[in-house]
């Protein structure tokens, strides 16, 4: 009988702590999972520069994150000009420009080349150019290539996530000043928050770097 007792407290035992294993790797994974699921691609101030193969569009146009490096002026320049050739030649259907709008000039304030120029938004409330920087060329023609091409699997905010992340390997090192005043108050980095009008203008002061690409 004292066996069978041990043998069912060891069994008991082993139940809960098998089941205590299961909620924690449970917990690490719907934590990993909700902010790569949120869209918003939550990143820390010494890693906002991605890297890699943009998923879907990155093969079809031949370009990667490591294309735009300030190693790199001329692959840069050359990347840069590719996707505002796109600006210049895609045409969008009236559904399109509603989404193209919505995008770049009323989503949490609207994307902006402010580094280059003092506009409000890359395009105006009309959907027509309002920056003529290469960089503004560069974020309309892609918005326009994931729209026309991919409107169905990429939504809105996935599209100007990908702008963000574009916008930080063209000013890299100002942005990474600018996430670094945002996580000292409190302000969560993510490449949303971090490159749109949202919180424009907050690194004002302190800090400063140096674009990638010309103007």
């Amino acid at each position: 009988m004292a066996n069978k007792k041990i043998r069912d407290k060891k069994t008991d035992w082993e139940f809960y702590a098998q089941v205590g294993i299961v909620i924690v790797l449970s917990s690490i994974l719907i934590y990993n999972y909700l902010p790569q699921s949120s869209g918003m691609g939550i990143v820390s101030a010494s890693s906002i520069i991605p890297k890699g193969v943009p998923a879907i569009y990155g093969e079809e146009l031949g370009v990667t994150y490591d294309d735009v490096s300030p190693y790199n002026q001329q692959k840069a320049d050359s990347t840069i000009k590719l996707l505002g050739n796109i600006d210049r030649a895609e045409e969008l259907d009236s559904t399109q420009i509603q989404r193209y709008v919505e995008i770049l000039y009323n989503m949490h304030g609207g994307m902006s080349c402010e580094y280059c120029c003092g506009a409000r938004s890359i395009i105006f409330e009309d959907g027509k150019p309002a920056c003529g920087c290469a960089h503004s060329y560069a974020m309309r023609g892609l918005t326009k290539y994931l729209l026309k091409y991919h409107g169905e699997e990429f939504t809105d905010e996935e599209i100007l996530l990908e702008m963000g992340k574009w916008k930080v390997l063209f000013f890299p090192g100002i942005l990474e000043g600018k996430a670094q005043v945002m996580e000292s108050v409190g302000i969560e980095v993510d490449y949303i928050n971090l490159t749109t009008n949202k919180y424009r203008g907050i690194e004002q002061g302190k800090a400063s770097g140096s674009m990638v690409g010309d103007c």
